[in-house]
């Protein structure tokens, strides 16, 4: 294979893994960031002694990191390291039910029966399912191009079709769950895997029940130095094998001649590359990079997934009952999956997500304190009153965590900072704010995604959270190895 001059348009993580694939393969890889810091959303502040990871907070399928290293030929534990959780998280109910989510999948299932209207046999027959699911689905949708003939002709791809009535492809993963299970609160406990993927219960089809195997198959994780490590790890693999990286850097347009790249202008100047990778949303990717060349409106046209409005709390006190993981559920979780979706006036009574990284490293917060990551799922940007919305569910979310925790979180916050939808887009180019691209809240959404080339403009690739195979840490280091391939096969 002849080696390429490679230009990367972003270093999130999808970027940054996909230029250490390439870098492997012997290429000259460089990547273009418009911010003077790599990660994307997976990056991190200090402020006032307190350490905060910004964006994503759970860490799975830890051995999509260990192939990086595995392909470049460096031993990991001198770059990164993580430790298993016993717990996966712990969950509040409004009706004062808690649960401690165990990582084993029989204690999870003991545990569960007793606390939920739920035999154990029911239990294990839906994991089994999930993980059959997952299997089943896993080569085809999420580790080949859903757009080459190639990935049909395949024994897995006939497996997947012969078993298509197990998939649950034509019911909502709510439908499922009512189904299997009488408990409301199980119902619940389920349905919130939705969001995994930005995705609405009542909307996304059932195959998403694969989602918790992969939790409860592979496990929980906590990267030692937070989330922002697996950034840090892998930006310093990457660098170390010869990847050349160029921050500040505005890349203004993906240079094209008779349909075939022929580089990127760089905050004026012409960058010479014989194959360019947009790490970009997929949006503003043809709107501002590509503006020569006719976008794929359909695609792009394609409803958001669910964004994020954070709170960072510095909080004086540390708190027991609470791990690294917390959900607490709202009471009509219809109702906030209605507005997320349906963009209708603020949610009274949000599901939390509650982070608390200080309960691995003490060092994120001062003796005695706790640095509390706060979010809740709110719509993707498209003109709302956000200032308003931040105030309202500023006030909704602590009068939920002081009833159920019986706390008053107004002595206890000493620190606060915010990230919004508005944020989001302008920090890391995310079309809306939305936090994995489009949904995926019909059963053709796999298929809707866009791929990760582009066959009108030949030595165009495309990575991360808004292609194929979706958003999502493990899902964008898969988009770097379907590249990496794609480039491997065609070159």
């Amino acid at each position: 294979m002849k080696k390429k001059t490679i230009a990367i348009v972003g270093a999130g993580i999808a970027g940054i893994a996909t230029a250490i694939r390439l870098r492997s393969q012997g290429h000259s890889i460089s990547v273009f960031e418009v911010n003077t810091y790599p990660g994307g959303k997976l990056t991190a502040f200090s402020e006032k002694g307190y350490r905060f990871d910004m964006g994503p907070s759970l860490f799975t399928m830890p051995q999509f990191v260990e192939d990086l290293f595995r392909v470049a030929s460096k031993p990991i534990a001198e770059y990164f390291a993580y430790k298993k959780k016993e717990v996966v998280c712990n969950y509040f109910y409004e009706d004062g039910t808690t649960f401690s989510a165990l990582a084993d999948i029989t204690e999870f299932a003991d545990q569960a029966s007793k606390t939920f209207d739920v035999e154990k046999p029911v239990l294990l027959d839906y994991l089994n399912k999930s993980k059959k699911k997952y299997d089943l689905t896993a080569s085809l949708f999420l580790e080949k191009s859903l757009h080459k003939t190639a990935t049909y002709l395949s024994k897995d791809t006939l497996k997947a079709i012969f078993n298509i009535n197990a998939l649950d492809i034509s019911t909502t993963l709510d439908d499922l769950n009512t189904t299997v299970f009488k408990d409301e609160r199980l119902v619940q406990f389920y349905n919130r895997f939705a969001t995994y993927n930005g995705s609405s219960p009542y909307q996304t089809p059932g195959i998403m029940s694969m989602i918790p195997h992969l939790e409860q198959y592979y496990g929980t994780y906590f990267p030692n130095g937070g989330m922002h490590a697996i950034t840090q790890s892998l930006f310093r693999l990457s660098q170390d094998i010869g990847v050349e990286y160029h921050f500040n850097q505005n890349v203004e347009e993906i240079i094209t001649k008779a349909h075939k790249v022929q580089g990127i202008k760089v905050n004026g100047v012409f960058v010479e590359a014989d194959i360019v990778v947009s790490n970009a949303d997929v949006v503003p990717t043809y709107r501002k990079l590509l503006p020569n060349h006719k976008a794929p409106e359909k695609v792009l046209k394609q409803p958001r997934s669910s964004s994020a409005l954070i709170f960072y709390w510095g909080v004086k006190q540390q708190f027991s009952q609470l791990d690294l993981h917390n959900i607490f559920f709202s009471k009509d979780y219809k109702t906030e999956f209605d507005y997320i979706f349906n963009k209708k006036d603020v949610y009274n009574d949000p599901t939390v997500y509650v982070n608390i990284t200080s309960k691995e490293e003490p060092n994120d917060a001062p003796q005695g304190c706790e640095n509390w990551f706060v979010m809740i799922n709110v719509p993707s940007n498209t003109g709302q009153d956000w200032d308003d919305i931040i105030e309202r569910s500023r006030q909704h979310i602590k009068e939920k965590l002081n009833r159920l925790l019986d706390i008053n979180l107004d002595t206890l916050i000493e620190y606060e900072a915010i990230l919004d939808p508005r944020t989001i887009e302008s920090r890391t180019q995310s079309y809306q704010g939305a936090l994995y691209g489009a949904s995926s809240n019909n059963k053709y959404a796999a298929f809707l995604r866009h791929p990760n080339f582009k066959n009108s403009i030949k030595n165009l690739y495309f990575c991360g959270g808004s292609v194929h195979p979706g958003g999502g840490i493990p899902l964008c280091l898969l988009s770097g190895k379907i590249v990496s391939e794609l480039i491997a096969n065609q070159h």
